[in-house]
């Protein structure tokens, strides 16, 4: 009797273990679980921890909690400016709801990666490519609303959604390229030409003041020379500077002035190379002496030579037609080369 009583409890024991085993369920602390009994919801989701069900009667289905990262496949659309372009997206979201998420729709995760995708395509086609490469912000604030709404009665929520990358073709990389280049060379046309006004300025102000002091003029080619010789250059570039040639003109301009008023001012004198014989000039002296000559011309016959003749001293006790003892005459040079000139008019008579 006793050994029947204790193989009866054995076997209560043993089949409650068993109960027990199959109705203890564990929801991790990231998890919900929805208990379906006979097919319907059972009360509200179950909190993490130990929980019992109903072996046979009730099911149990656990709910990820956590964020779920969804990487969107790339999508090749044409954008609002006739550019095709693919684009990939990744997408964070969470279930808020377990219930609706299992109820609702028979597959969140895919729900939400078709979804992500329809809408990617939809934010392609509505926007510019300056706004898909600079503007990505915007885009994602958009993709994400254009997501969520529908997401919402599925009892999940978008987090955020990040567009990842925008693969152009070739040929829009070289023209985006060639647009880039020919855009700093702008700038940089203009930096260099706002460069070269500011420099112009300063080197107006600079010759305002050299023109006030000429020697800073030189003094500053002396110091380009000393700059150019300081790299120890075979070769010395010396800059010659314009105002010098100027000052060379006008310098120039004005000897050529002074020297007209010389010539206009002075006598005009005979051009012939021989003096003309007097005879046929009525007012030469009967004696056959030289006519006197008025003292400017003789001054000048006396200083202005003509053909090469030198004014050479003569010895004491020479002395002119006239009785007069000029303190030098005509006479050739003693240099060989110079071919004898034919004696004055006067002397050749009074020979």
């Amino acid at each position: 009797m006793l050994s029947e009583l204790v193989g009866a409890l054995v076997g209560l024991g043993a089949v409650g273990l068993v109960y027990v085993s199959a109705a203890a369920r564990v929801v991790k602390q990231y998890e919900r679980g929805i208990v379906f009994r006979f097919g319907r919801l059972l009360g509200p989701a179950r909190p993490p921890g130990f929980t019992v069900i109903v072996p046979f009667v009730d099911r149990l289905q656990k709910v990820n909690m956590q964020i779920v990262t969804l990487p969107i496949p790339a999508q090749e659309g044409i954008t609002r400016d006739n550019v095709t372009v693919r684009v990939d997206a990744v997408v964070y979201f969470k279930v808020i709801d377990p219930a609706n998420a299992v109820i609702q729709v028979e597959d969140y995760r895919f729900a939400v990666s078709q979804m992500a995708q329809t809408s990617l395509r939809s934010i392609i086609g509505k926007s510019d490519l300056d706004d898909l490469l600079s503007n990505r912000e915007k885009l994602n604030q958009g993709l994400e609303l254009m997501i969520d709404s529908p997401a919402v009665g599925w009892g999940v929520q978008i987090d955020r959604v990040e567009i990842k990358d925008v693969s152009l073709p070739d040929t829009m990389k070289r023209s985006m390229a060639r647009q880039a280049e020919a855009d700093r060379e702008r700038r940089a046309r203009v930096i260099n030409a706002d460069a070269e006004l500011q420099a112009s300025k300063k080197l107006a102000e600079a010759a305002g003041v050299m023109s006030q002091q000429p020697a800073a003029l030189q003094l500053r080619l002396l110091q380009t020379v000393v700059a150019v010789a300081a790299e120890k250059n075979s070769t010395l570039v010396l800059p010659f500077p314009v105002e010098l040639l100027r000052f060379l003109e006008r310098a120039q301009g004005a000897t050529g002035q002074d020297g007209a008023h010389s010539a206009l001012d002075a006598p005009e004198q005979p051009a012939s190379d021989a003096p003309e014989q007097p005879a046929e000039n009525p007012s030469a002296p009967a004696d056959g002496t030289a006519p006197q000559q008025p003292e400017a011309a003789a001054a000048e016959a006396t200083s202005a030579p003509a053909h090469g003749l030198a004014q050479v001293p003569l010895g004491e006790g020479a002395s002119t037609p006239s009785g007069e003892a000029p303190p030098e005459l005509w006479a050739e040079p003693p240099t060989e080369d110079v071919p004898s000139a034919p004696a004055p008019a006067s002397a050749s008579r009074d020979k």
